[in-house]
């Protein structure tokens, strides 16, 4: 392996000082065209790269931001990355992409990876719904914005989509078609994601006279489509099952569809699904899934946007005063849903 080149190697090629390479890399201003025409040849004929280590050590920072996600195995994460990364990268920036896969102490390992690498900001979903290892990342004073969650207070900033009005939207609809017995497959019931979305199902449900007996919850300890196929196989099971299925996200739905196609349920006549996230799958299916759409790339951009802000406002932060974004969600109507009772 050829030994790295330095910039005392572009110095001597290039018949200048150290500090005038340095000069280039950092201050090409400073540096006539002339000269700094004759070291950035050299610098590309000898594929100089600058250490981002020593460049890290020398300023106290990198030159990354992270993003701590739920589940990259869902496309809705994968569009509020390729959302962030747009605003990150027109900014100088990268972007460290990481996957709590839903566990606190994952979340919590990863939370202290980004202090070890002085990553410049954080944008993330939380996993613990404690708020533990939030609370333990502020000590570290490194910028970060919650993603598709709601901020408590007013110490940070967040981007999120209204998941109350999302659950409403979803079961009112069901509601509309004439369904009365609805199931609430809901993933895990820690996530802040799943209470709101049940809370809206509920208000849907008052807005009719029913209790919130008419919503039958089933719990699964994941978000992917095997814990919706899981799912299905205990709706099949059920002696009095619900003519309407509501799903916490559209995985789970492609899972409990899955279940029923196995099982000859006929969807949407025997049970009509109600998926969340619209992601780019749920139309693609077998039967096209209704879903709540949320606006995951802007809500990547937007995030992204209110980080940079609160990062340009280092050191002390003074002049940054602390957003919370709720955007609103879309019911986009499919195939899957659309049977009448």
């Amino acid at each position: 392996m050829a030994p790295l080149v330095g910039i005392k190697d572009i110095a001597h090629a290039a018949g200048v000082s150290v500090g005038t390479v340095s000069n280039v890399l950092n201050r090409p201003d400073s540096v006539s065209p002339r000269t700094r025409a004759r070291v950035q040849a050299e610098i590309d004929r000898l594929g100089y790269v600058r250490s981002e280590s020593a460049r890290q050590l020398r300023v106290g920072h990198s030159r990354m931001v992270g993003l701590l996600v739920l589940d990259m195995g869902n496309p809705f994460f994968v569009d509020i990355a390729r959302g962030a990364q747009r605003v990150t990268r027109a900014a100088g920036l990268g972007v460290m992409l990481c996957d709590s896969e839903q566990d606190p102490a994952e979340e919590a390992d990863y939370l202290s990876l980004f202090a070890e690498q002085r990553v410049r900001g954080v944008l993330l979903t939380p996993a613990d719904a404690t708020g533990r290892t939030v609370e333990m990342f502020r000590r570290h004073r490194i910028p970060f914005v919650l993603v598709d969650r709601v901020a408590e207070g007013a110490s940070e900033c967040s981007v999120s989509v209204d998941d109350v009005t999302g659950g409403a939207l979803a079961v009112r609809h069901l509601l509309d078609a004439g369904h009365r017995s609805i199931a609430y497959v809901s993933g895990p019931p820690g996530l802040q994601q799943v209470t709101d979305r049940r809370t809206g199902a509920h208000h849907a449900l008052t807005e009719v006279g029913l209790t919130r007996d008419a919503l039958r919850e089933l719990p699964t300890e994941r978000l992917d489509v095997a814990a919706g196929r899981d799912a299905g196989a205990r709706l099949l099971g059920l002696a009095d099952r619900p003519t309407a299925v509501f799903c916490a996200n559209d995985l789970l739905a492609l899972g409990v569809l899955q279940a029923m196609f196995a099982a000859g349920v006929r969807v949407p006549e025997d049970l009509a699904i109600v998926g969340y996230d619209d992601i780019e799958f749920a139309a693609a299916a077998a039967i096209p899934l209704t879903s709540v759409r949320q606006p995951a790339v802007t809500m990547g951009r937007m995030a992204a946007d209110l980080l940079l802000e609160e990062i340009a406002a280092q050191p002390d932060g003074s002049d940054h005063q602390h957003s919370t974004i709720v955007l609103s969600p879309e019911l986009v109507v499919r195939h899957s849903s659309l049977g009448t009772r």
